[in-house]
């Protein structure tokens, strides 16, 4: 893994997971645009995080079956169309038909994921998967950021035009850049698809990571989906530039990454996640403070997503830390079966949220992260004194640097 490779990987990912997080700073526009009212418009966020849930669950596999280069070269391909599809789209249902054909297909971040790992010694995968995610999520502020603004200067139809001939550039370059590697699995493809729900059923620790990040991004997306209608609305009164602005504040949290990435590696996922889901509690109670308004509620608003964004994203590195170090054979199963429930959550989080927020406003949105947050850790605190074998062996794996590599991604 040369750094070049690893900046490239991290640019890839960024590109690709800003597709499904840009449509979430453009609705007011897309319903203003099309004629339709804001709360219909948010299905357009719903319908690109159900396709990610899906495209997960049903391509993400592949990544043991094919070699990597080709598989993420086409989802590129794929992806890039449908953007461009999906800002030419004449109303809402063909918009939201079009999202989830990009849902579905830029999933090329949790196949990069494993693919990494497994270029890397035990040692520095806390580190290497740090510095992926932090690529993840500056593509997830930068292209909210993004989207504001060419939305407001030149329409709702501009920032998918836009995302849709950058993820084309991309996939040439990755076809160029990407090391062939083998596959590790010569199983059938609803074999494969099969694999991740018995990993689920025999793997404990897979579980638990995948509810705790399920709970914590159901939360994370219930508030960035709804902030949207707070700051648009009549307490703020601002355009979609703000919420993309608001996501460019957070774009510290990228530095955070690889720091955690370090500290999974020297202390252990759980130490981290016990961290980060008290974090996300923390920022709840300071995210209630946004609904007064003004230049208060603003600062609030920013300190609390900002922590709110550090906590997600440095729970998921020690989630997919600890997943990885289970079975190298199978990583990209592992990581279907970890994903496919996080952005289920985040699906769902999405749209209750919409709905918390119609009923209850601002405050029932934080009210709603407080309880799922309150989930995860009451879950995490009643199985850290019988803590599983696995934790403590892959622990020690990532502490002496013993364990396997896997042996289909080494370049060749």
């Amino acid at each position: 893994m040369s750094r070049r490779l690893l900046l490239l990987l991290t640019i890839t990912c960024g590109v690709a997971v800003g597709n499904v997080y840009f449509p979430q700073t453009i609705g007011p526009l897309v319903a203003s645009g099309l004629r339709v009212d804001p709360e219909s418009a948010t299905s357009v966020v719903t319908a690109v995080q159900l396709g990610y849930t899906a495209g997960i669950f049903l391509l993400v596999p592949l990544g043991d079956r094919l070699p990597y280069r080709p598989l993420v070269v086409v989802l590129l391909g794929l992806t890039g169309l449908g953007l461009l599809a999906a800002g030419l789209a004449p109303g809402l249902r063909l918009l939201v038909a079009a999202n989830a054909l990009v849902g579905i297909a830029t999933v090329v971040a949790p196949i990069i994921g494993p693919m990494a790992a497994g270029l890397v010694a035990d040692d520095k995968r806390g580190v290497v998967s740090g510095t992926l995610l932090s690529g993840s999520l500056g593509g997830m502020l930068l292209s909210r950021t993004v989207a504001g603004t060419l939305g407001e200067w030149l329409g709702w139809r501009a920032p998918y035009l836009a995302a849709g001939a950058s993820v084309l550039f991309i996939a040439v370059v990755m076809a160029r850049v990407l090391p062939t590697t083998q596959p590790s699995s010569g199983q059938r493809y609803l074999a494969l698809l099969a694999e991740p729900l018995r990993l689920l059923r025999v793997e404990p620790d897979l579980r638990r990571s995948c509810y705790y990040q399920a709970t914590v991004f159901a939360g994370f997306s219930a508030v960035w989906t709804t902030v949207a209608l707070l700051l648009t609305g009549p307490t703020y009164r601002m355009g979609a530039s703000a919420v993309g602005m608001l996501a460019l504040v957070n774009a510290g949290t990228m530095l955070c990454t690889p720091i955690a990435g370090r500290q999974v590696d020297r202390r252990g996922a759980d130490r981290v996640n016990l961290v980060c889901l008290l974090g996300v509690l923390a920022s709840a109670a300071v995210l209630a403070f946004g609904g007064l308004g003004g230049a208060t509620g603003l600062a609030v608003l920013v300190l609390g997503t900002l922590l709110l964004d550090i906590a997600m994203q440095s729970g998921m590195v020690a989630n997919q830390v600890r997943i990885y170090a289970l079975r190298p054979e199978v990583r990209s199963r592992l990581n279907t079966a970890y994903m496919t429930c996080a952005y289920l959550g985040g699906s769902v989080g999405s749209w209750l949220g919409v709905q918390t927020y119609a009923r209850f406003e601002w405050s029932g949105v934080c009210g709603l992260l407080v309880l799922l947050a309150a989930v995860a850790l009451v879950r995490h605190l009643a199985g850290e004194m019988p803590a599983s074998g696995t934790t403590r062996q892959a622990d020690a794996r990532h502490t002496t640097g013993e364990g396997s590599r896997s042996p289909r991604c080494g370049i060749g």
